[in-house]
């Protein structure tokens, strides 16, 4: 189903403009070569009004992400973060999902990509759990993928990359295909590594267990999230290579991301995990999560900007 209702504002090179006039030209260096760094993240409805969940460290990633390729982004963060607002308050939703994307544009052809200008965007739309209706409180079936994550020194794990999610697209298609909502994907070791566009934690023995940066991972926001969560709630959490085989034996599992919030995940390779279901800690974590989003705790990380 298209989420896109094409009646709002995308905002382009720092103007606003219709939804169906946001257009780039076919030969624009981002078709061909992928090259575009991009970020995603959520505004919410909640009692105290519409909120921006961690807008500053989202697009503080996307200039990390942009200064890898050698991409300069025509406009300061603080001009980027209030386009983001300038975005949501241009649209009538009560909550929206939020995609700035920094792209080469249109110049020339070629591997180079040097003579293209820089272009950025950022548009908001309606997004509900994205890995299906229930999701949160019910978990996903999931598989291990035959594709691994990019190998160290190939491409940048670190950056938030357009390319990067081809193979994504990669893990996520064979699991559809297989019968499975999501995959998770190895490194080059084998060790576990993320899901096509979520990072992952184990639970076992009440002790939380999420593989580090060095795994080929994306610096998840909510990744970051949870670890400040599990620690304000005396949760012990270590960053560590993991085995897949902690996989099948993990008494909780759980993926992290803008888009899939805190979804548990309830078999691996159709191994039952735990109960089957969502499990107290993962619980644990999604309430203190929405609790922190609508207000009802102290904002001590400044975490919230309200619209």
């Amino acid at each position: 189903m298209n989420p896109f209702n094409e009646k709002g504002k995308v905002w382009m090179n720092g103007k606003l403009v219709p939804w169906k006039e946001a257009n780039i030209h076919i030969a624009s260096h981002v078709i061909h070569y992928g090259s575009s760094l991009f970020e995603g993240f959520r505004a919410y409805d909640t009692p105290k009004g519409l909120v921006i969940f961690r807008l500053d460290a989202h697009i503080k990633r996307l200039y990390n992400s942009c200064k890898m390729y050698r991409m300069e982004i025509p406009f300061t963060q603080d001009q980027f973060e209030k386009a983001v607002i300038d975005t949501i308050e241009a649209n009538d939703f009560k909550e929206c999902y939020i995609r700035p994307v920094v792209y080469r544009g249109y110049g020339a052809l070629g591997v180079d990509p040097f003579p293209n200008p820089i272009d950025s965007a950022i548009l908001v739309w309606e997004w509900g759990q994205y890995l299906g209706d229930g999701a949160l409180e019910n978990g996903v079936d999931v598989k291990i993928s035959t594709w691994q994550r990019m190998a160290p020194n190939t491409f940048p794990a670190l950056a938030k990359s357009g390319a990067n999610y081809m193979n994504s697209q990669l893990i996520k298609m064979e699991a559809i295909l297989e019968g499975y909502v999501e995959g998770i994907g190895l490194n080059v070791s084998g060790h576990i590594s993320e899901g096509s566009g979520e990072n992952i934690f184990l639970v076992i023995d009440g002790k939380i267990h999420t593989p580090p940066l060095s795994a080929s991972i994306l610096p998840g926001i909510i990744r970051d999230t949870v670890i400040h969560l599990a620690q304000d709630l005396d949760i012990p959490l270590t960053e560590e290579i993991l085995p897949r085989e902690m996989l099948y034996i993990a008494d909780e599992i759980f993926f992290t991301g803008s888009a899939a919030e805190i979804t548990p995940i309830r078999s691996v390779d159709k191994i039952k995990i735990g109960e089957g279901k969502r499990g107290p800690i993962t619980k644990i974590l999604q309430d203190e999560y929405f609790a922190y989003i609508n207000g009802e705790r102290e904002d001590k990380y400044n975490w919230l900007i309200y619209i």
